[in-house]
């Protein structure tokens, strides 16, 4: 299976240990909790959009 980098924060992820995904502009993530699956619906773009300088972990100040 593939690896992917949970957006909320930064955990690396195997699609089939996802908590689960959410799609936001044609893209599919996968988060490792329900925790960052919320703060991830409350505000994609505040996490799909991320620089490459900024760090997952910084958005959740």
């Amino acid at each position: 299976m593939a690896e992917h980098i949970d957006p909320v924060c930064g955990m690396s992820v195997e699609e089939k240990d996802a908590a689960g995904l959410a799609e936001y502009e044609g893209t599919t993530y996968y988060f490792e909790s329900e925790d960052c699956i919320s703060r991830f619906n409350l505000h994609p773009e505040k996490y799909a959009n991320k620089s490459a300088k900024e760090k997952p972990t910084d958005a959740l100040k």
